[in-house]
C-alpha cells in the first residue's frame, strides 16, 4: 500500500519536499500515530507544532464533527458566531484588542506587515523599512520570504520585496545601527524555531520594545510556532514580559484545522473596510475548532501540563547532556525544545529513532527540534529519552 501511495505521489504531486520519510499514517490517538503497515509511532513533532492536543482528541474531534454537520463555510459576507467568540477569547487573554483570522501563518504574517504599513499610511507617513533577524523564518509568500533571514529560502525568488533589513539575533548594537527614520516595523520570533530553537534574550527584547516605543516603530511578534501553549504560557511573549503591538498565530490555534490570526492593540488596528480580506479565513469550522483548543488550554490543564512536562523533558535531556559530551546544548521553553549536538549526527540519529518508532524533527545536521503534543506524559518522555540514551551509548 505504501509503495502505491509513493508512486502516485511521485507521478502527480509537485516535489517540493524531496524524499520524505517512508511512512504514511492512517490514524492517530493521543501521542501516537499508526502507519499503513500497522506500526505505531510516538509523535514528538505534532505535525510541526500543530497538533497541540494530540491526535483524535475527543473534544476537538466532537467539535469538528458537530460543526461540519451544521456549517463548514459561509464567507465573510455574514456574521459568524464562533469567529466573533474566538476573537473575543483571544483578546481577553492577551494584550490585544482586535483580531483577524486568516488561513496560515504566512498569511497572518503578511497581514501583520500590511497592517503596520497601513498604520503609517493613515498618519500620512512613509516608513516602509522592516527589521527582521538573520536565521528567522516567517513564511513562503514573497513578502514573508523577504522577511525571512535565510538565503537558502530566498535565492530562487529574487528580486525579493524591498525594504527588509536583516540583523543578527541578540545583538542590540547591530539592531540600533539598522534603525532609520524610515523604519516602520520590527518582526521577531521570541524563539527562532526553524533555525534550531534559539530563544531571544529577555534584555534584548526589552531594549527593542523601548526603542520601538520611543521611535514610533511597530513591534510585531511572530507567534505562529511559539504561541498557543507551546512555551508553557498561552503566548511566548508572556515568558519574557514584553508586549508586542501586533502578533500572529497559526499552527496550533485550531489543533490541526488550517487557521491563522493577526492580533493587535487598538492603536494599531488600522484596517478599514476594503483594506484587507479573506475567503476562507475564520470560517465556522476553523473557529469552532479554535474555540475548543483555547478552552482546553485555559481550563483543562493543558497549559499546566506543557509547563510541567517541558521542565521534566529538559531535565531528562540535560541529564543525557551531562552523560554524553556529544550533546552540546539543551535549550528552549515549555515543550519547544532544541537539542544541539557537537557533531553532525542529528539526521542519522533521527533515522535510528524513526526506525524504533519515534518521530523527531531535525534542523540541519546538528539539532533536534522537539515539539510534541502538549498532552504528553512522563511515560512518553521516558520512552524517548531512554531510547536516545541507548543509541548514544553506541556512538
Amino acid at each position: 500500500m505504501l509503495e502505491q501511495i509513493k508512486q502516485t505521489d511521485k507521478a502527480y504531486y509537485m516535489n517540493t519536499f524531496g524524499e520524505r520519510l517512508p511512512v504514511c499514517f492512517t490514524e492517530g490517538n493521543g501521542m501516537t500515530m499508526t502507519a499503513t503497515d500497522g506500526k505505531i509511532y510516538y509523535d514528538f513533532m505534532a505535525g510541526i507544532a500543530v497538533n497541540c492536543l494530540g491526535h483524535n482528541h475527543p473534544k476537538l474531534t466532537e467539535t469538528i464533527c458537530n460543526q461540519a454537520k451544521k456549517l463548514i463555510h459561509t464567507s465573510s459576507l455574514y456574521y459568524i458566531e464562533s469567529q466573533a467568540n474566538l476573537a473575543k477569547v483571544l483578546c481577553e487573554n492577551s494584550c490585544a484588542d482586535r483580531a483577524f483570522f486568516a488561513n496560515s501563518g504566512a498569511e497572518a504574517n503578511e497581514g501583520a506587515l500590511k497592517l503596520a504599513r497601513k498604520y503609517f499610511y493613515n498618519k500620512g507617513q512613509e516608513k516602509p523599512e522592516v527589521i527582521t533577524l538573520q536565521n528567522s523564518f516567517h513564511g513562503r509568500t514573497l513578502a514573508t520570504l523577504s522577511a525571512t533571514g535565510q538565503e537558502k529560502y530566498q535565492k530562487p525568488y529574487a528580486p525579493l520585496v524591498e525594504k527588509f533589513v536583516h540583523v543578527p539575533a541578540n545583538d542590540i548594537e547591530a539592531f540600533k545601527k539598522a534603525v532609520t527614520e524610515k523604519t516602520g516595523a520590527v518582526l521577531l520570533e521570541v524563539i527562532q524555531g526553524e533555525s534550531g530553537v534559539r530563544p531571544l534574550d529577555k534584555a534584548y527584547l526589552e531594549e527593542i520594545r523601548n526603542i520601538c516605543t520611543e521611535r514610533d516603530i511597530v513591534l510585531i511578534f511572530d507567534e505562529v510556532q511559539t504561541g498557543m501553549g507551546r512555551c508553557g504560557t498561552l503566548f511566548a511573549y508572556e515568558t519574557v514580559g514584553v508586549e508586542p503591538d501586533i502578533f500572529t498565530l497559526a499552527k496550533a490555534l485550531a489543533g490541526g484545522v488550517p487557521i491563522g490570526a493577526i492580533l493587535c492593540k487598538e492603536k494599531f488596528s488600522a484596517f478599514v473596510p476594503g483594506d484587507h480580506g479573506t475567503t476562507f479565513g475564520g470560517n465556522p469550522l476553523a473557529t469552532a475548532a479554535g474555540l475548543c483548543v483555547v478552552n482546553e488550554l485555559l481550563h483543562n490543564g493543558v497549559l499546566e501540563n506543557a509547563n510541567k512536562m517541558g521542565a521534566l523533558f529538559r531535565e531528562k535531556l540535560t541529564a543525557l547532556k551531562e552523560k554524553y559530551p556529544i550533546i552540546k546544548e539543551v535549550r528552549g521553553k515549555g515543550l519547544m525544545i532544541g537539542v544541539e549536538f557537537a557533531e553532525p549526527i542529528a539526521k542519522a540519529l533521527s533515522k535510528q529513532l524513526f526506525e524504533a518508532g519515534f518521530l523527531v524533527g531535525t534542523v540541519g545536521e546538528t539539532v533536534f527540534r522537539l515539539v510534541p503534543p502538549l498532552i504528553i506524559t512522563k511515560t512518553e518522555i521516558n520512552l524517548l529519552t531512554d531510547k536516545l540514551d541507548e543509541l548514544l551509548q553506541t556512538l
